[in-house]
């Protein structure tokens, strides 16, 4: 591959979380291709909101700002958190590569593992998924509704102002914040949000030689995992403020498929699996989220569904 003689400008969110990932991306790239490539700090409307992310639909949110400087032409490519990115896809722009997907976890940080917190502990998290999740295995504990960046919500716990949170554990480990990490969820707990632990590399749909120069990092296997999961939750037309839970493993010959809704007070869930090619990635998640509104998926989202 050809190295770009001029510097390529990455548009990030300016977060610690959305910096270090894009940073990270960035140096991948130069390490593949040599080419030079410098950060955009961009403020989107989910970050200087005071609104729950909940309320505000969810999805897109920290995409819009994104890809607004895209059409501008003020940055050539942009990095975002997969799990944020709407399920409809926008023709205007195009998912350039999915690098390998990191942990895709969910994880408590805190004093105690899950299991010890004591009754009526309070447990922070932004995510409907994972309080009706978490109030399926525990309902004796409080779950606060919190935002802002990992950093505050560490903080937090540190203050004791709540008991523990929960967050992807992939964020933790990408700035540096993994040894806070008390318990890990395995899958059988908490299924993650669709594409959680993806980044996703997006640059104009226009620009040929640019989506074709960023898809050096692009990981079928992980590409193929997601689009399954996404189909899940585009099916069930959730966003994702819906407690809905998708994870797909493609072990270059069958690609395995788990999919939850689960009742936002915990007490009732739909949980399937299915298996297919690789190939019929979107085919096989549409089918499975079918038989799960065949058995009642769609009710238990209630308000949630949009």
């Amino acid at each position: 591959m050809t190295s770009r003689t001029d510097a390529l400008r990455l548009g990030t969110r300016r977060s610690l979380l959305a910096t270090a990932q894009s940073q990270m991306v960035a140096d991948d790239y130069t390490a593949a291709t040599g080419a030079t490539i410098e950060l955009v700090g961009v403020t989107t409307f989910g970050d200087v909101t005071k609104a729950a992310l909940a309320q505000l639909g969810g999805t897109g949110v920290f995409v819009t700002g994104l890809r607004d400087k895209l059409i501008e032409g003020e940055i050539d490519f942009a990095v975002h958190s997969l799990k944020d990115l709407p399920t409809k896809q926008d023709e205007r722009f195009t998912l350039a590569a999915l690098p390998t997907r990191h942990d895709h976890r969910d994880a408590l940080v805190g004093p105690h593992k899950f299991a010890d917190l004591p009754t009526g502990a309070k447990v922070g998290t932004g995510s409907p998924r994972r309080i009706a999740m978490l109030r399926a295995i525990r309902p004796d504990l409080r779950y606060v509704p919190i935002r802002g960046n990992a950093d505050t919500r560490i903080g937090k716990v540190t203050s004791g102002e709540l008991d523990a949170v929960v967050l992807a554990s992939a964020g933790l480990a990408r700035i540096g914040r993994s040894a806070e990490i008390a318990q890990i969820f395995e899958i059988e707990e908490l299924l993650p949000a669709p594409g959680q632990g993806c980044l996703a590399v997006e640059c104009l749909s226009a620009r040929a030689d640019l989506v074709d120069f960023l898809g050096v990092l692009d990981d079928p296997r992980s590409r193929s995992a997601v689009a399954a999961e996404r189909a899940v939750l585009a099916a069930l037309e959730a966003g994702c403020s819906a407690p809905v839970g998708a994870f797909a493993v493609d072990d270059g010959h069958t690609l395995n498929l788990t999919a939850e809704v689960v009742a936002l007070d915990g007490t009732q869930a739909v949980r399937k699996s299915a298996a297919g090619s690789p190939s019929e990635a979107v085919t096989l998640g549409r089918r499975l989220a079918a038989e799960m509104i065949a058995e009642g998926a769609d009710r238990l989202m209630g308000e949630h569904s949009h």
